[in-house]
């Protein structure tokens, strides 16, 4: 068993990234905050494992945070992502890979008629949010807690102390008064949801939320609470925004929405749909869609918006993921690998519970139910830092904070499962010493 991992050469590079840029990331979560460690820097990737700057090697569970189903490096979309570059890395007019993507993602998610291709979720969030306002003449949204959109204004609230007050930011630098066109439900809470259509009857634009939660971990929905808010949404004339920038094309093909049923207004998507790149989109009805300017008068533009570089990324990993039953493969690495953990987890006496949706997971150290943010924040966090430490040590890298969730690709090979469930075991063990 790998132990005793040298970080040296990555506690040097953060110290030098932190000389000129906040924090020495790029994004928070990165920094290792939440686990009491300091950042592994990577040098490279291929299949399912990354290697840092120190030569240390992983069994990648992030892959990018989702984007990377395929597995890192996979040889047709870095052939694909060449060839277009070598036509021309951007242009800032129409190609014909932008079209070829929209078609697919058309063809793939029912409920999305006509789609804008952005270069993040935040933008594809930002836009949709603009697209609710404009299509109802409302100004309120209604979002839950714990579901994370992106860093735009209006969706860094956090709850007041009750439904009758206005949400508050949770992030310097946001006004109060963008703050308080937000209203905060909790996850799985339907009465909640009920209580504040009626609270600002007439007011509400929009609901956005995760059909399946995955920024404070997975959180799967309560059965009937999906098709319960769409029901609310239709009553209240409200635009119902499903945010599928982790769960389209990650639990389903066609997303969260095919899975359940349920047939959103507009739709966000990201990662997967840039295949490894960045690239996002907001889609839905005509209706809606048709407001966005040249047609109509929402403004929305982006100079590398449907980079081709990202479109051939795409069109590549989409094409992947229709091909033989990528979907069942990855339904049986990924119980092999939850099964696995269980078991060492209760031949250790380690009180887990594993939430899954297709090929995401989280690891809660719990022995109760696990619905929302409350109950996410009442897990063994202390204890889930002692694991991810563990993991690392020994070879195994997953997401810096208790909070996010755990990625299973295509590349992940039955041996890769067991050599995880291998190390999982030993690290428990560690632990209960």
């Amino acid at each position: 068993m790998v132990q005793g991992y040298d970080f040296s050469g990555s506690v040097q590079a953060w110290q030098r990234a932190k000389r000129v840029i906040p924090g020495g990331v790029n994004s928070p979560v990165r920094a290792f905050g939440g686990v009491d460690e300091k950042p592994v820097v990577v040098a490279s990737g291929r299949g399912c494992r990354i290697t840092d700057i120190d030569g240390n090697e992983y069994i990648d569970y992030v892959g990018s945070w989702g984007p990377l189903i395929l597995g890192h490096a996979h040889p047709k979309v870095v052939a694909a992502i060449q060839a277009a570059a070598q036509r021309g890395t951007t242009f800032g007019a129409p190609t014909l890979a932008e079209t070829e993507l929209a078609e697919r993602i058309v063809r793939a998610v029912p409920s999305i008629q006509k789609l804008r291709m952005v270069s993040s979720g935040t933008e594809a969030v930002m836009t949709a949010i603009r697209l609710a306002r404009a299509h109802t003449g409302r100004d309120y949204i209604l979002k839950m807690n714990g579901c994370y959109h992106g860093h735009s204004d209006c969706l860094l609230v956090a709850a007041g102390s009750g439904l009758a007050e206005h949400s508050n930011p949770s992030s310097a630098g946001v006004p109060r008064c963008f703050a308080e066109k937000t209203i905060v439900a909790e996850y799985n809470d339907l009465p909640g949801v009920e209580r504040a259509f009626e609270e600002y009857h007439g007011r509400v634009a929009g609901l956005i939320i995760e059909p399946i939660a995955a920024n404070m971990g997975v959180v799967l929905p309560d059965p009937g609470y999906l098709k319960s808010l769409r029901q609310l949404c239709d009553y209240h004339s409200a635009v119902l925004i499903f945010d599928e920038v982790i769960t389209g094309f990650r639990v389903a093909y066609g997303g969260a929405q095919g899975l359940f049923g349920i047939t959103p207004d507009l739709t966000c998507l990201g990662k997967i749909i840039g295949g490894g790149l960045p690239a996002a989109a907001v889609g839905g009805k005509s209706a809606i869609m048709n407001l966005l300017s040249p047609l109509g008068p929402v403004y929305q533009a982006g100079t590398l918006s449907g980079n081709p570089l990202a479109m051939a990324a795409a069109i590549a990993t989409l094409d992947l993921l229709v091909e033989g039953d990528p979907y069942g493969q990855l339904e049986t690495a990924v119980a092999q690998l939850q099964a696995g953990i269980e078991d060492a987890a209760r031949r250790t006496g380690i009180a887990m519970r594993i939430l899954r949706a297709g090929s995401i997971m989280s690891c809660y150290f719990t022995d109760r139910p696990v619905r929302n943010l409350a109950e996410v924040k009442a897990t063994d966090i202390a204890l889930f830092k002692r694991f991810f430490s563990g993991l690392l040590r020994n070879g195994v890298y997953i997401a810096p904070s208790a909070y996010e969730a755990l990625f299973v690709s295509l590349a992940h090979g039955p041996a890769d499962i067991e050599k995880t469930v291998e190390i999982v075991h030993k690290v428990f063990e560690d632990i209960r010493r």
